[in-house]
């Protein structure tokens, strides 16, 4: 019988290279991802060690064309592996002569982190609707936690359109 073993691990948007090569590190050490069990845990099934190359789309709210979408990637030796976040998951035994990148050109790329900003965009008016009151005669401790958690929310926010925008602009800057 086969083991699962489920982690905890933590990526922001941007660091999505960082979780395929985590995912990578995890197969060569006989971890094979199977799926999630909540965003940030990660199933995996203990096996034999292998090579894997993992990567990491974000297609956006297409689901009328998700069917074609992940079979355009089976038709390329990827597998589906899983989807977390609005991310999907895909990976291949690391072979030579194969291709290790699902996309090949660098504006494929951008368009990614372009959906992931997208996405950020689309929730700035609800997360303005759901701003907390400011009237200072009726703060309590409960709103003045409330008000600090949003306060922090709206500066992550801020933080991952910045850093998504970076690694737009690195990789406009590497295709020059």
């Amino acid at each position: 019988m086969k083991q699962s073993i489920t982690k905890f691990k933590w990526f922001w948007a941007w660091q999505d290279e960082k979780e395929e090569e985590w995912l990578a590190e995890m197969a060569a050490e006989g971890l094979h991802l199977q799926g999630f069990a909540f965003p940030t845990l990660y199933r995996f099934q203990k096996e034999q060690p292998a090579k894997i190359v993992y990567r990491l789309d974000y297609p956006g709210g297409k689901k009328k064309e998700r069917d074609s979408y992940l079979q355009l990637f089976a038709d390329a030796g990827w597998e589906h592996v899983g989807d977390m976040g609005g991310w999907v998951y895909f990976r291949r035994p690391i072979q030579p002569g194969a291709p290790t990148e699902i996309f090949s050109d660098v504006e494929s790329k951008v368009q990614k982190y372009a959906r992931v900003m997208l996405f950020l965009v689309i929730l700035m008016p609800i997360w303005i609707a759901g701003r907390p009151s400011f009237d200072p005669e009726s703060m309590t401790v409960f709103k003045n936690i409330v008000l600090a958690l949003y306060t922090a929310f709206m500066l992550l926010w801020a933080f991952a359109f910045f850093k998504l925008g970076q690694r737009i602009k690195n990789l406009k800057d590497s295709a020059k």
